[in-house]
């Protein structure tokens, strides 16, 4: 057997490009490293603040994201992924100058899971930001522009705390301002029958918001343990055990 080199770090399919913030980050955030159930590698992208990425359409970022993005692919990376779902935006340009898959934003997961409903329902998106979530972002995920948005932005806490960065975060309020925009989302739109949540900050609340409006609940955790499913896919032993006899000879 031989090993192949060529990297500086093994084992740690994913990279995760970072906004330049300090809010706290709960067990779920795709930023805590104990969420994750396999090793990832980070890189902070210098000056994307949240109010940047997601109210100011990443303006002046692009070349600051690639070089972050190569970085990551030359320490090890075999695939990229962000902590944005607006970074949809730079889907296009990031996969065609890393060389490597990437997947930008959880939006990316509505056409699937649109295909997986039955005739009748469709697909809802929990945001961030309603108001600043517009058909472009949709277009660059392939998302269809008629799917129903409803942003946590009119709540207190949560969509306050991530995008003005903040120091503190009441993880209750937060809860709710997620529930809340879900369940104003079902309200809305009766036929939704599943929801997807584009910010990666929900994922702590993903549990929550399936069992208060009984829909399916897809997150960006989702969509990274399946990207990096087909990375690095799990390896079984195929050897079976010995067959237990009975007989004079078994031991």
């Amino acid at each position: 057997m031989k090993a192949a080199g060529g990297k500086a770090v093994y084992g740690a399919a994913v990279g995760i490009l970072m906004l330049d913030a300090r809010f706290p980050r709960i067990a779920g955030d795709i930023g805590n490293a104990t969420t994750w159930p396999f090793p990832v590698l980070y890189r902070v992208v210098r000056s994307a603040s949240p109010d940047r990425v997601v109210r100011r359409r990443a303006e002046g970022l692009r070349d600051a994201f690639l070089a972050a993005g190569r970085d990551l692919v030359a320490d090890g990376a075999d695939g990229i992924t962000t902590n944005c779902g607006f970074l949809s935006l730079y889907q296009a340009e990031l996969a065609a100058e890393l060389g490597v898959p990437v997947a930008t934003s959880s939006l990316m997961q509505v056409p699937m899971v649109a295909r997986l409903l039955p005739p009748g329902r469709r697909v809802g998106i929990l945001t961030i930001s309603a108001a600043t979530l517009t058909g472009e972002h949709l277009a660059c995920a392939g998302v269809d522009p008629d799917t129903p948005i409803v942003g946590t932005d009119t709540g207190g806490e949560f969509s306050r705390v991530i995008l003005d960065d903040a120091a503190e975060l009441d993880v209750e309020r937060a809860r709710r301002d997620n529930i809340e925009a879900a369940e104003a989302l079902v309200a809305a739109h009766p036929d939704i029958g599943a929801i997807v949540l584009e910010c990666t900050n929900m994922v702590p609340y993903a549990a929550d918001i399936r069992r208060a409006t009984g829909r399916p609940t897809f997150s960006a955790y989702d969509f990274i343990c399946w990207f990096q499913g087909g990375l690095m896919p799990r390896r079984f032993d195929d050897r079976r055990p010995p067959a237990i006899g009975f007989g004079p000879d078994s031991h």
